[in-house]
């Protein structure tokens, strides 16, 4: 990925995520209305463009190029790494296959790829995105304990982004849900030998001007 989220046009910007809506969506309420809404979409932008008079069809052209290059890159990360996109209000939230051992905060060797690979749709279709990486434990220990050990989960990823993958450290941020009753994947499930759907991250990015406020940190699992 390249160094940072850079600057890009507005109109990508905004279009980028209002397809990874639509993609999205497209998984629950089927290709004719998915199509429909595409063409919706495409529609809108050929009329602004005819308003304003100001993009050429060569502007049009490399703007849905990079339409179809997101779809491509958000369909990639949902059937090759099992990621699951969802669309939350001016977010758009990556539950990333990334787990944890049982009391652990280090990064696997096998969790680098999807990371990877996450890193580069952001940089090429979310730019100047904030990104925060969700820390979360199973249910075993103390809430104060392993609200902290999610910090440190977070805080290994938020690391990994922005020395490996050259993400901004002022784009990127960590916040621990620890054990937090109501985001557990598998309830009650937790110890060396259960619980590994807990003890997980989750990633969302959120287009800068939305509202910078960390998610208030719940409870503790791990």
């Amino acid at each position: 990925m390249g160094t940072g989220i850079g600057m890009q046009p507005r109109l990508i910007r905004g279009a980028a995520l209002m397809f990874a809506g639509i993609t999205v969506a497209c998984a629950h309420v089927g290709q004719e209305q998915f199509d429909s809404e595409f063409a919706a979409l495409r529609a809108e932008m050929e009329q602004n463009t005819s308003d304003s008079n100001r993009r050429t069809e060569e502007q049009m052209a490399r703007l849905e190029a990079r339409l179809d290059g997101l779809a491509r890159g958000l369909s990639e990360l949902e059937q090759e790494f099992d990621v699951t996109v969802q669309r939350i209000e001016t977010a758009v939230r990556f539950d990333m296959p990334v787990y944890f051992g049982f009391d652990e905060a280090d990064l696997r060797l096998e969790d680098l790829p999807v990371l990877a690979r996450f890193a580069s749709v952001v940089g090429e279709y979310y730019p100047d995105a904030l990104l925060t990486v969700e820390g979360f434990t199973d249910p075993s220990g103390s809430a104060t304990y392993n609200l902290a050990l999610g910090q440190r989960r977070a805080e290994a990823v938020r690391r990994y982004l922005v020395e490996s993958e050259d993400f901004s450290p002022e784009h990127v941020r960590a916040v621990s849900y620890g054990e937090d009753g109501s985001r557990l994947v598998a309830p009650g499930q937790s110890g060396p030998l259960a619980g590994w759907e807990n003890r997980r991250v989750v990633l969302v990015i959120e287009h800068v001007g939305h509202g910078t406020d960390a998610p208030v940190a719940l409870g503790g699992e791990r």
